[in-house]
This record gives C-alpha cells, structure tokens and sequence, in this order.
C-alpha cells in the first residue's frame, strides 16, 4: 500500500495538463521534420498546382471576355445590316409606288388619248354619215321635187340639165328658208 500512497504523492504534485520534458522534445522534433517537409514539398505542388488552376481560369475567362465581345460585334453588325436592309426594302417600296404612279399616269395618258382618237374617229365617221345622208337625202329630194314639180308644171322635166337647175334652186330655197327660221 505504501507504494500506492507513494504513487498517489507523486501523482499529486505531477500535472496532468503539462507533459513530460522528453515528449515535448519528441513532438517537437516530428513536428519540424513535418514542417519543413510541408514548406519543401507540399507547399510548392500546392501553389503550382493553385497557379495552373488559377491561370486556367484568366484564360477562360479572357476567352469568354473575347467571345462576348465578337458577340456584342457581330450583334452590332447584324443590327446594322437589318437597319440597312429595312431602309433599303423602303427605298424599293417607295421606288415601287413611283413606278405604279407613274405607270398609271401613263395609262391614265394612253387611254386619254385613245379615247380622244375613238372620239375623232366616231366624229369623222358621224360626219362622214351624215354626209352621205345629206347626199342621198338631196337625191331622193331632188327626185321628189323633179316628180312633183313635173305633176304640178304638167309637163316632164326629163332632161338632167333642166331638172339639176329646178332641184338646185328648189333646195337653195328650201336652205334659205331654214336659216331665215333659225
């Protein structure tokens, strides 16, 4: 029991928290030997490693910077091409409606003056008409008065000269009196 109390004794004035000199010793030996193992090996493939990673990631960014900007170039470039385009189709569009007016006017010319020429044709023709009828209208005339004036003379006016002269002044007479009642 002796060695129990002894024991106990030399248990009492012992700290448990503080450890002994030689494993302080000890730990910290390991301790360095891992460090400077860390600080030679580890750390360098780490930083290597954080570096390549790093760089890897500039550069995809600085990719990703350069595809936006052709991107937002070629957004520019289209934009402008459908501007130029929509202004061109107006420019057509408008060209188009000249083109329509002035077609248009052309025929509106045309027909006016086809209409004027089928009027002057008709004009002519109603002339020429009643030219003939006026002619034939004398004939027939002519040739009722001849018949007419032979029943009220009593006598033939058979010789064409003699009824020509007789038809002429009975249609004179006729034309003056007309023009005196107008």
């Amino acid at each position: 029991m002796r060695n129990l109390v002894a024991y106990a004794a030399e248990e009492a004035g012992h700290n448990p928290l503080i450890p002994a000199w030689y494993d302080i010793i000890w730990s910290s030996l390991c301790f360095v030997i891992i460090l400077f193992v860390f600080w030679k090996v580890a750390l360098p493939r780490m930083k290597d490693l954080l570096d390549k990673r790093s760089a890897a990631i500039e550069e995809k960014i600085a990719k990703a910077e350069e595809a936006l900007r052709k991107a937002e170039a070629a957004l520019e470039e289209y934009t402008a091409l459908l501007a130029a385009a929509r202004k061109e189709a107006g420019e057509i569009r408008d060209a188009a409606r000249e083109d329509g007016k002035k077609i248009i006017a052309e025929a509106k010319d045309q027909a006016s003056v086809e209409a004027s020429r089928l009027i002057a044709a008709a004009h002519a023709q109603i002339e020429a008409e009643r030219q003939r009828a006026l002619v034939s209208l004398r004939i027939e005339v002519g040739m009722l008065a001849l018949d007419l004036a032979g029943r009220v003379i009593g006598e033939s006016l058979s010789d064409d000269a003699k009824a020509k002269g007789v038809v002429d002044r009975f249609l004179a007479d006729l034309e003056s009196s007309e023009t005196a009642a107008k």
